[in-house]
């Protein structure tokens, strides 16, 4: 495919003339294909998305505004609808942080590499980098290696280039605010491989004009594992609990009634863990019994892998720092397996 024929996508929300300016450089340099969506910005702002308009982009607006997500989805939903299921789709963000050289540069990669998802890294190491955007990124990109596998440098950017083998999961994914993006690259790197390409890394005025808001945002931004954890943490205090029942129920006072009782509140915190995981952390709407029976068989393989772990660990180590250890590492695997096996809503 031509890479001038890729469709250019940016989301906008209350932008300012650092968008028309892109959209001039962007149709110097022959793109035909850009679709811009008026993300609910309010009248005021109605002037710049008609001069958008006037340079011969397509306009999409949400009446209200509806999120970062929400735009991009309905910008993917206008260029299928207008150009078919076969198009390469760029997301860019409208605050002038992506030049055209490196939008082009991402469009000459995204029709050498069909298949990859394309991503446009900064470097974060300069001085112009503000510090929370440098200290952000990084915690970003180790939370990211943790729980998909995969590095990237640069989890937060928003210039992507989306082939069309992910038009399908970038159209439903999860998601309505800046928590749609993560969510689509952890998902997105399982069924492609990554393509990075360097680009400038520009921040005017210190990045005042992003609309991120450090707290709500960044809790939306890791949103499932934030899910997992309280899901993984409410197990855990089920089975203390009932653990406690159990024994005064049994008249704790013989070996078997201890083993009894623990296997009874296993039984019902994981099924506390499974439901709240499937509902809560991941949304499954996959049938119950297939994800039952993988649900199982990762409880009992990683109750016998943390005892067998602990046990060979505890030779070289305190008991409970080689629990502490080993059991981090199951955790943050189990997010990995359930996410991408027990609620993939995938036949493997």
């Amino acid at each position: 495919m031509d890479p001038l024929e890729t469709v250019i996508i940016i989301p906008a929300y209350k932008p300012d003339k650092k968008m028309l300016h892109m959209l001039k450089e962007l149709r110097e340099a022959s793109f035909e294909r850009l679709l811009v969506v008026d993300d609910g910005s309010g009248s005021e702002y109605g002037d710049l998305f008609e001069q958008a308009e006037a340079l011969g982009c397509q306009v999409t607006r949400h009446e209200q505004n509806r999120g970062k997500g929400a735009a991009i989805k309905t910008a993917f939903q206008a260029a299928v609808s207008k150009w078919g299921e076969g198009i390469s789709c760029i997301t860019a963000d409208a605050d002038g942080q992506h030049l055209t050289k490196d939008i082009l540069a991402v469009a000459e990669s995204l029709s050498r590499e069909q298949d990859a998802l394309v991503l446009g890294v900064r470097d974060f190491s300069g001085k112009e980098v503000p510090p929370r955007s440098r200290f952000g990124n990084r915690v970003t990109s180790v939370f990211f290696r943790l729980i998909s596998g995969v590095a990237c440098p640069d989890t937060q950017t928003g210039l992507r280039g989306i082939p069309p083998v992910l038009l399908e999961l970038a159209l439903s994914e999860e998601g309505e605010r800046y928590e749609y993006e993560m969510n689509f690259l952890m998902d997105a790197v399982r069924k492609a491989p990554l393509c990075l390409i360097p680009i400038e890394t520009v921040y005017e005025e210190k990045n005042q004009s992003s609309h991120f808001r450090p707290v709500a945002d960044s809790l939306r931004v890791y949103g499932r594992f934030v899910r997992f954890l309280l899901a993984s943490v409410t197990g855990a205090v089920v089975d203390c609990i009932l653990f406690g029942v159990f024994t005064i129920l049994l008249l704790f006072a013989r070996t078997e009634t201890v083993i009894l009782a623990t296997i009874l509140a296993r039984i019902c915190s994981g099924s506390v863990n499974f439901l709240m995981n499937k509902h809560f952390s991941f949304r499954s709407r996959m049938p119950m019994g297939r994800e039952i029976f993988r649900y199982l068989v990762l409880f009992i393989g990683q109750m016998a892998a943390s005892a067998i772990l602990v046990a060979l660990l505890e030779r070289l180590l305190p008991v409970m720092g080689a629990k502490v250890i080993v059991d981090t590492v199951l955790f943050f695997l189990s997010f990995r397996i359930q996410k991408n096996w027990v609620f993939s809503g995938e036949e493997r």
